[in-house]
């Protein structure tokens, strides 16, 4: 987190909104002959942006246990068509470079993808995970003391009406 910015998981609409920001840069960018170093940052940002997709999309599939889930069929097709959108927007990207810089530059963007999923399961993803686990156990802690206690209460109740206590 620098400048004061917060990493913030993001779901899977808000990811691909961002992607199409930075696909709109990167093909206004190749559109006017700027150089593939010099959208380094759209690149990134767009790397970002699906690597964030991908990680958010398995989370709404495959959500922790304790929160809500939607309809499985409603989340499946809502996941199916943004991906179908991220990959239309990926192969573009792959066809513009490969076009106007050939098929290395195309190398120099898997390797800057690559970089950014990297950087992304170190930082954000695996923070997240950690606070989904925190969670996870603070749930069955209060499930388990709950349970515990209800069945203490009964007992108790039972006790008292027999004259036990």
């Amino acid at each position: 987190m620098s400048g004061g910015s917060v990493n913030r998981m993001i779901d899977p609409v808000t990811a691909v909104g961002l992607a199409t920001s930075a696909f709109n840069a990167i093909k206004h960018g190749i559109s006017v002959g700027r150089d593939i170093q010099d959208m380094s940052g759209q690149l990134a940002q767009w790397g970002k942006a699906f690597s964030d997709f991908s990680y958010a999309a398995d989370k709404k599939i495959n959500p922790p246990w304790y929160t809500f889930k939607g309809s499985d069929q409603e989340t499946a097709l809502e996941v199916f068509a943004q991906r179908k959108k991220m990959e239309k927007m990926r192969k573009e990207i792959k066809d513009f470079i490969s076009w106007n810089y050939g098929p290395s530059a195309w190398e120099e963007v898997l390797q800057i993808e690559a970089q950014m999923r990297k950087q992304r399961k170190e930082e954000l993803y695996r923070r997240q995970e950690i606070q989904e686990t925190i969670i996870e156990w603070i749930v069955g802690i209060l499930a388990g003391a709950s349970g515990l206690g209800l069945v203490g209460g009964i007992l108790w109740l039972i006790g008292r009406n027999q004259g036990k206590w």
